[in-house]
Protein backbone atom coordinates (compact mmCIF):
# COMPACT_ATOMS: atom_id res chain seq x y z
CA UNK A 1 0.00 0.00 0.00
CA UNK A 2 1.38 3.41 -1.12
CA UNK A 3 1.83 6.19 1.43
CA UNK A 4 -1.33 8.59 2.03
CA UNK A 5 -1.64 11.58 2.64
CA UNK A 6 -0.89 13.41 5.87
CA UNK A 7 -0.32 9.69 7.59
CA UNK A 8 -0.76 10.33 11.40
CA UNK A 9 1.77 7.77 12.51
CA UNK A 10 2.57 8.38 15.79
CA UNK A 11 6.55 9.43 16.35
CA UNK A 12 7.59 9.87 19.37
CA UNK A 13 11.06 11.12 19.04
CA UNK A 14 9.84 13.41 16.49
CA UNK A 15 7.12 14.68 19.20
CA UNK A 16 10.02 15.02 21.86
CA UNK A 17 12.62 16.56 18.96
CA UNK A 18 9.53 19.03 18.49
CA UNK A 19 9.18 19.86 22.23
CA UNK A 20 12.47 20.16 22.64
CA UNK A 21 13.07 22.78 19.54
CA UNK A 22 10.08 24.93 20.80
CA UNK A 23 11.65 25.18 24.50
CA UNK A 24 15.15 26.19 22.40
CA UNK A 25 12.86 28.88 20.33
CA UNK A 26 11.24 30.26 23.36
CA UNK A 27 14.31 30.32 25.31
CA UNK A 28 16.74 31.77 22.81
CA UNK A 29 14.76 34.30 21.80
CA UNK A 30 13.38 35.31 25.13
CA UNK A 31 16.85 35.91 25.87
CA UNK A 32 17.32 37.91 22.76
CA UNK A 33 14.57 40.03 23.07
CA UNK A 34 15.42 40.31 26.89
CA UNK A 35 19.10 41.73 25.84
CA UNK A 36 17.92 44.14 23.01
CA UNK A 37 15.17 45.59 25.21
CA UNK A 38 18.01 46.15 28.21
CA UNK A 39 20.05 47.85 25.70
CA UNK A 40 17.74 50.25 24.46
CA UNK A 41 16.31 50.61 28.22
CA UNK A 42 19.87 50.27 29.60
CA UNK A 43 18.28 48.00 32.69
CA UNK A 44 20.60 45.43 33.76
CA UNK A 45 20.52 42.27 32.58
CA UNK A 46 19.34 39.39 35.24
CA UNK A 47 18.50 35.90 34.90
CA UNK A 48 15.45 36.85 37.10
CA UNK A 49 14.09 38.37 33.93
CA UNK A 50 13.17 35.18 32.85
CA UNK A 51 12.45 33.11 35.59
CA UNK A 52 12.05 35.30 38.78
CA UNK A 53 8.00 36.06 38.72
CA UNK A 54 8.64 39.36 40.95
CA UNK A 55 9.80 41.33 37.92
CA UNK A 56 6.55 41.05 36.24
CA UNK A 57 4.56 44.02 37.80
CA UNK A 58 2.24 46.26 35.81
CA UNK A 59 2.83 49.09 38.46
CA UNK A 60 6.50 49.48 37.62
CA UNK A 61 7.79 50.09 34.12
CA UNK A 62 10.59 47.53 34.60
CA UNK A 63 7.81 45.04 34.84
CA UNK A 64 5.78 46.30 31.91
CA UNK A 65 8.74 46.19 30.38
CA UNK A 66 9.29 42.29 31.01
CA UNK A 67 5.86 41.72 30.26
CA UNK A 68 5.85 43.35 26.32
CA UNK A 69 8.96 41.21 26.50
CA UNK A 70 6.70 38.57 27.08
CA UNK A 71 4.44 39.41 24.45
CA UNK A 72 7.10 39.66 21.61
CA UNK A 73 8.14 36.08 22.56
CA UNK A 74 4.74 35.03 22.13
CA UNK A 75 4.70 36.61 18.88
CA UNK A 76 8.52 34.33 18.26
CA UNK A 77 6.84 31.34 19.45
CA UNK A 78 3.62 31.60 16.81
CA UNK A 79 6.63 31.79 14.35
CA UNK A 80 8.53 29.00 15.65
CA UNK A 81 5.17 27.00 15.39
CA UNK A 82 4.62 27.83 11.77
CA UNK A 83 8.06 26.07 11.25
CA UNK A 84 8.35 23.52 13.36
CA UNK A 85 5.40 21.79 14.14
CA UNK A 86 3.22 23.08 10.70
CA UNK A 87 -0.10 21.54 12.48
CA UNK A 88 -3.12 23.71 13.05
CA UNK A 89 -4.53 21.02 15.28
CA UNK A 90 -0.87 20.64 17.13
CA UNK A 91 -0.35 24.37 18.40
CA UNK A 92 -2.57 24.63 21.11
CA UNK A 93 -0.80 21.55 22.32
CA UNK A 94 2.45 22.71 22.00
CA UNK A 95 1.66 26.67 23.69
CA UNK A 96 0.68 24.94 26.39
CA UNK A 97 3.55 22.38 26.91
CA UNK A 98 5.91 25.06 25.87
CA UNK A 99 4.29 27.28 28.71
CA UNK A 100 3.82 24.63 31.27
CA UNK A 101 7.20 23.58 31.17
CA UNK A 102 8.46 27.52 31.78
CA UNK A 103 6.16 27.17 34.69
CA UNK A 104 8.17 24.28 36.16
CA UNK A 105 11.46 26.07 35.71
CA UNK A 106 9.98 29.21 37.27
CA UNK A 107 8.70 26.66 40.21
CA UNK A 108 12.32 25.73 40.74
CA UNK A 109 13.83 28.99 40.39
CA UNK A 110 12.37 30.18 42.97
CA UNK A 111 11.37 27.49 44.84
CA UNK A 112 7.38 27.80 45.23
CA UNK A 113 4.59 28.47 42.74
CA UNK A 114 4.09 31.54 41.24
CA UNK A 115 2.09 33.61 43.33
CA UNK A 116 1.83 36.86 41.13
CA UNK A 117 -1.08 37.59 38.98
CA UNK A 118 0.84 39.39 36.78
CA UNK A 119 2.89 36.54 36.05
CA UNK A 120 -0.43 34.69 35.49
CA UNK A 121 -2.28 36.90 33.25
CA UNK A 122 0.53 37.84 31.48
CA UNK A 123 1.45 34.11 30.75
CA UNK A 124 -2.40 32.69 29.98
CA UNK A 125 -2.15 35.83 27.26
CA UNK A 126 0.97 34.41 26.22
CA UNK A 127 -0.43 30.90 25.54
CA UNK A 128 -3.72 32.50 23.43
CA UNK A 129 -1.67 34.83 21.52
CA UNK A 130 0.79 31.92 20.97
CA UNK A 131 -1.99 29.28 19.93
CA UNK A 132 -4.01 31.47 17.80
CA UNK A 133 -1.25 33.38 15.59
CA UNK A 134 0.46 29.87 15.28
CA UNK A 135 -2.91 28.17 14.05
CA UNK A 136 -4.06 31.48 11.81
CA UNK A 137 -0.22 30.86 10.40
CA UNK A 138 -0.21 27.22 9.82
CA UNK A 139 -3.75 27.30 8.86
CA UNK A 140 -2.69 29.49 5.85
CA UNK A 141 0.28 26.77 4.76
CA UNK A 142 -2.23 24.04 5.18
CA UNK A 143 -4.94 25.54 2.76
CA UNK A 144 -2.48 26.88 0.36
CA UNK A 145 -1.45 23.30 -0.38
CA UNK A 146 -4.86 22.50 -1.78
CA UNK A 147 -5.50 23.49 -4.93
CA UNK A 148 -8.68 25.14 -5.23
CA UNK A 149 -8.98 25.77 -8.98
CA UNK A 150 -10.86 22.92 -9.63
CA UNK A 151 -8.63 21.88 -12.35
CA UNK A 152 -8.34 18.37 -13.00
CA UNK A 153 -4.70 16.77 -12.16
CA UNK A 154 -3.99 14.37 -15.43
CA UNK A 155 -3.47 10.68 -14.69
Amino acid sequence: MGASFRSYVWDPLLLIAQILAMQSVFYVCFGLWLILVDYILDHPKSLNQIFGYDCLDFSSSRGRMTAAVYVLNALTCAVGLWFIVQRTKKCTDFSVTLHFMHFIACWIYNNQIPNSIAWWLTNIGCIALTTVLGEYMCMRSELRDIPLSGARADL
